[in-house]
């Protein structure tokens, strides 16, 4: 029996990234594109096809995964996804197969990353975990007996939209207060402006335009004491929420990934503080929150992937 190559797609709203990776989660070839390269669903999966059996050359590709926003593990279709170039219901599962002869398996992008972190990452041999990632929104997977929880409609896990602040920052789902819009790299950037507003002369970052998060934790490595607030205030959030998420889940681990959590012990250190402040007593002292193990700029490929070979 030869060698099992899968096929892990990203689908992002700027970009989608691709990749052949091997069972031991080494990416052998990797290529991106634009999103919005094609007019169509059609066309796009027909364009991202021919760029996989591209970068496979000789290989055999056994399967396809895919981690897309609003993605559902149970239809196989993005529906409605605010940041895709294509609205209503996109049957990727189906189309991807019938344009490579292969079986497609499709999931929101935060659930492949856990599937990946589960596979070849931190979360190896752990069967009660909770992935959670801080881009420009809050993702989130969890895992329960060594398996993802779907829900009865393939769209449970969205911790980010659960309300951290009633009547609070207006969230592109349509409500007001949820977590994304405090715990994201665009979540801070509100906070430090809020804090700047209220603090005029105080920050440093005053005067930095187009304002990023990056700034912000650069500033708060100088000591800047409203870059610090800001960080305080966005872990305070986070650790109320996974405080909460511990008692209807009761992980033994919690990993953070992505923008935010690449700031270390500066976001980490309040978060655990706040965390275990938060936390019923039954789960004091219980629950590791670590950084992600799977590397940035291939942990979305990974996660697609390791979704297709958990499938095989």
């Amino acid at each position: 029996m030869g060698k099992t190559y899968i096929a892990g797609i990203d689908i992002g709203g700027t970009g989608t990234k691709i990749g052949l990776v091997d069972e031991k989660g080494n990416i052998v070839s990797q290529a991106t594109m634009p999103t919005n390269c094609a007019t169509t669903a059609k066309e796009f999966i027909e364009t991202v096809w021919n760029k996989t059996v591209g970068l496979a050359g000789n290989l055999t590709i056994s399967g396809i995964g895919i981690g897309a926003p609003n993605g559902n593990y149970y239809n196989g279709c993005i529906e409605n996804a605010p940041n895709l170039p294509w609205r209503g219901r996109i049957e990727l599962s189906r189309m991807f197969s019938e344009v490579s002869g292969l079986r497609a398996i499709v999931t929101n992008d935060a659930n492949a990353a856990a599937m990946g972190e589960m596979k070849f990452g931190g979360a190896k041999g752990l069967d009660h975990f909770i992935y959670i990632t801080l881009g420009t929104g809050v993702g989130s997977g969890i895992v329960s007996g060594g398996k993802m929880i779907y829900g009865h409609d393939g769209m449970a896990g969205e911790l980010g939209h659960t309300i951290v602040v009633p009547g609070g920052r207006s969230c592109g789902c349509g409500r007001r207060g949820c977590l994304e819009m405090y715990a994201s790299v665009r979540g801070i950037v509100f906070t430090m402006n809020e804090l700047m507003q209220a603090n005029p002369g105080v920050s440093a970052l005053e005067t930095t335009e187009n304002l990023q998060s990056k700034h912000i934790y650069q500033a708060a490595v100088n000591g800047d004491k409203l870059a610090l607030q800001a960080f305080d205030i966005t872990a305070s959030v986070l650790g109320i929420a996974l405080a909460n998420a511990v008692a209807f889940s009761s992980p033994s681990h919690i990993f953070i990934f992505g923008g935010l959590a690449n700031s270390g012990d500066i976001l980490m250190q309040p978060l655990r503080r706040y965390f275990e402040e938060n936390l019923l007593n039954v789960y004091q002292n219980k629950v590791c929150i670590e950084p992600s193990l799977l590397p940035d700029s291939d942990a979305a490929i990974l996660g697609a992937a390791a979704l297709a070979l958990d499938d095989l």
